[in-house]
């Protein structure tokens, strides 16, 4: 069975939220600095780095 990764990083983050409880301003803030950094000139090396 093959699931999307989309799908299975969407339910872990739900499930991330819903357990931990963090601040929403905190899960705000780590998706917005995700999706800057990704299309900024760190990405390649954030992408390298996590590899």
């Amino acid at each position: 069975m093959e699931i999307p990764l989309w799908l299975a990083l969407l339910v872990v983050g739900w499930l991330g939220v819903k357990l931990a409880r963090p601040p929403m301003w905190l899960v705000v803030v780590l998706l917005l600095g995700g999706h800057l950094i990704a299309g900024s000139f760190l990405g390649p090396a954030v992408g390298t780095a996590l590899k």
